[in-house]
This record gives structure tokens, C-alpha cells and sequence, in this order.
């Protein structure tokens, strides 16, 4: 019986954790995790005794764990995005190769620079793109290669980020500032410019970009609004974003970030981090700038127009894509998990259903995980979402920021030039 891969996890919160760590737990013949860097003590341990890691191999950063030389054949990578350079590539130069939680990087140059420096030393780095091994996107993507649509003429692509997720992850939580984890074009979309790039199966030639933030900001709060919401709110009775009321709350979704902001899931526990931690802010009394809303147009190589909307305002949390092409329509919904193709000469339509999946992101993140352990284990070649392959989607990302802050439309050929130009001098 094949032995498990030996792996290392460089951050331990909540999505090493929950998703990465627990793969290993449901297929402990597939993986073990024999080292952990995490500088949080609690959280360290949490993720060491869960794994049945010695104290010993418990360090306190990933400095700490690269200074201890090469313990297994994989590092796992979920530190936060703007460690992500260095601590990728440290490891990479120590040995290892990597699966990479997305973003790569916060920066285009240094992007280019992780690509670089795989493809140099010879290693695999994988970048976390979960959605192309969910079986629902995946399906779109066998019955947009069927042809049945002909020559696809427009694709838009929706990102309905809902109301509450926006709040806790990019006004009170990790990513609401650009300066310190990027624009939201890239934190939240490169997923979906991934998607968008292995469905068209075409770079991007030209893109455009309008976004603001519009609604979560101070202009919007009441002179009697305080700075936390359990600081005797006057609306929170009618306020959609009412803190103590959602993640005290026995919904799932709720449930699990409830998770993300403390250790303690007691009703005073929660509390507590919300009367001290940024999650008990105010919505419109925070510190964020990320845009909560912006539509990114794209020309592509082969002549498709491409439209993304992103948007932090809806009743629910699930992509929507649209396909017209000269034979026929296709409409993928993953809330119903309902793909329909509407056939122009046959006058109807057909549809397709992946059938039940598991795991997080619809089956994604464990077809994932599994293909980073058949590459390890049977050959580094063709990797889907290696990080030449990953490139593309966040050069568009940023270059749909560039366009967004600019009012201009950007040139892809001259912006790749101009990265790469850059990632060489610096």
C-alpha cells in the first residue's frame, strides 16, 4: 500500500485549517502533515494536536520552519496574501514544492517573479484555483467543447458576492484594504478571470474597468452611529449588517465565520471579539477602500467579449455565467446546479447536472488537493493550475485595477511587456 505524502503547513488559520488540514484528515492515507509555522500559539497548537505533530516540529513562522532544512516533499501555503512572495519562494529555493492559496502575490512583478522562480528551480508550484476541479465548472466547460454553442460571440460572467460575506471579509476583515492584500478585482475574482481564461481558451487582448465604493463608507452612517455595533447601535434592529445578530446566529454560512474571527465559539466568547476585534466594527465606520462594486470588460485574443460584474450586495453567494455563441445559448447556474444549453436550430433546450458533490467551492477544493497529490506522486507534468498557467488571470486582475483607477483601456501585449520588464530590474 502506497505511503501518504509527507507534508509541511505554513499558516494555520482558517483556511489551512478547515480546508487543506481536513483534506488530510478524511484521507489520511493520502497526506500527512509532519511540520506546522503559524505565529499564533493558539492556533499553532490547534493545528499541531489535531494532526498529531511534535512540539518539536511546531515553529512559530515559516523563517523558523525553512531554517530547520527540507522535512517533507510539499509545503502548503496559507499565509496571508502579502507573505506570500517571500515565504513561496524561500520555500521553493529550499526544495519544496508548493500549493499556493490564491492570490499569488499582491503585485503583478512579484508574481512574475514566483513564476520564475519555479520554472528556475525546477519545482511544481500550484496555485490554489479550486473551481476548475469542481465537477459543476468543470461540466460547462466539457459542453462548451462539445461546439455546440459555435463560435462563442459574448460571455458574462457574475460574481454576486452576498451582502454579509462582503462585510466580514472586505469591510471589517482581511482584505478591505488594497495597499495591504490587493484589490478585490484580485482577491475575489482571479477565481473568476481563471475561470474566465479556461473557458475561452484565449488571452486577454484588451481590457476596461469601472468600480467604486459607493456604499460602505462614512458618508453613509448617521451622526449617532457608533464605532461598534455593540456599542448600543440605534438601527440595529434594521441594519442588514447588525454584528452580534449574525454571528450569534445558527446559520451554517454564519457558523463557519463565526469561526474565522475567534477560538472561543461561546456566546461570550463571540461577543468578546466583537467588543475588541474588527469584526464588531461598523460597516461604515471602518477603514476599507476597496471598491464594493466594478464591471471589468474584455476583448480576448480570439475576439470574445467578456464581461465580469462584481458586486457586494446580493441576497445570495453564487457565481451566474452566460454564453451566446451562433448555434446556441448556455446558462450555468450553480445555485440550482442547473447548466441549460438552448439549441437555435433545434428550437430547445438541454440540461445538465453534475450530480451531488462535497467539500468546499462544490467539490473544488478537495479536486484540487487531490491533483496536487497526483502530481507529487506520479509526475510534475501538465499541472492545470500551475503558476504559469495562473499568471494570466492576475496579470488581468491588475490590469483591470490599472484601467479602473486610470479611465483607461489597457493594452494587455504592452502591459505583460511592461511587468516583465520590471520584475527583471527590481
Amino acid at each position: 500500500m502506497a505511503q501518504p505524502l509527507e507534508a509541511v503547513m505554513v499558516g494555520a488559520g482558517d483556511r489551512g485549517f478547515h480546508c487543506q488540514g481536513m483534506y488530510a484528515h478524511r484521507y489520511p492515507h493520502r497526506l500527512r502533515y509532519v511540520a506546522v509555522a503559524e505565529p499564533s500559539p493558539v492556533l499553532r497548537d490547534r493545528f499541531g494536536d489535531f494532526h498529531n505533530i511534535p512540539k518539536e516540529q511546531r515553529y512559530p513562522s515559516w523563517q523558523d520552519l525553512i531554517a530547520a532544512g527540507q522535512l517533507a516533499p510539499a509545503l502548503v501555503n496559507t499565509t496571508p496574501d502579502r507573505v506570500h512572495k517571500a515565504s513561496t519562494v524561500a520555500a521553493l529555493e529550499a526544495g519544496y514544492d508548493v500549493l499556493l492559496e490564491k492570490p499569488m502575490a499582491t503585485s503583478p512583478e512579484e508574481c512574475v517573479r514566483m513564476v520564475q522562480t519555479a520554472e528556475r528551480t525546477g519545482r511544481v508550484l500550484q496555485i490554489f484555483h479550486g473551481m476548475r476541479y469542481a465537477p459543476f465548472f468543470a461540466m460547462v466547460r466539457e459542453v462548451l467543447n462539445t461546439g455546440r454553442l459555435g463560435q462563442i460571440m459574448s460571455y458574462a460572467h457574475f460574481e454576486n458576492v452576498v451582502y454579509f460575506h462582503m462585510a466580514h471579509a472586505y469591510v471589517r476583515g482581511n482584505w478591505p484594504k488594497k495597499a495591504l492584500s490587493g484589490p478585490i478585482i484580485l482577491t475575489k475574482c482571479c477565481h473568476d478571470l481563471d475561470l474566465i481564461y479556461w473557458y475561452t481558451g484565449s488571452r486577454s487582448k484588451r481590457i476596461a474597468s469601472f468600480g467604486s465604493l459607493r456604499h460602505y463608507r462614512s458618508e453613509n452612517a448617521r451622526p449617532d452611529y457608533p464605532a461598534r455595533c455593540t456599542d448600543g447601535c440605534p438601527i440595529e434592529e434594521e441594519c442588514p449588517y447588525y454584528a452580534p445578530r449574525f454571528y450569534l446566529s445558527d446559520d451554517p454560512v454564519a457558523r463557519m465565520m463565526t469561526a474565522a474571527i475567534t477560538t472561543d465559539l461561546s456566546t461570550e466568547g463571540i461577543l468578546h471579539a466583537l467588543k475588541t476585534g474588527p469584526y464588531g466594527r461598523c460597516v461604515y465606520r471602518c477603514d476599507n477602500d476597496v471598491v464594493d462594486n466594478q464591471i471589468v470588460m474584455m476583448e480576448m485574443e480570439d475576439g470574445t467579449n467578456v464581461s465580469l460584474t462584481l458586486h457586494g450586495f446580493s441576497h445570495f453567494g453564487m457565481r451566474y455565467l452566460r454564453f451566446e455563441g451562433t448555434r446556441g445559448s448556455l446558462h450555468a447556474d450553480p445555485a440550482k446546479k442547473e447548466i441549460a444549453l438552448y439549441d437555435h436550430l433545434r428550437g430547445r433546450s438541454d440540461l445538465f447536472n453534475p450530480g451531488k458533490t462535497t467539500g468546499g467551492h462544490g467539490g473544488g477544493d478537495d479536486g484540487l488537493m487531490s491533483a496536487f497529490l497526483h502530481t507529487m506522486q506520479r509526475g510534475k507534468q501538465d499541472v492545470m493550475t500551475s503558476a504559469r498557467a495562473s499568471l494570466e488571470s492576475h496579470l488581468m486582475a491588475f490590469a483591470a485595477e490599472e484601467a479602473r483607477v486610470s479611465g483607461q483601456i489597457v493594452d494587455m501585449d504592452v502591459y505583460r511587456q511592461a511587468v516583465e520588464a520590471r520584475a527583471k530590474i527590481a
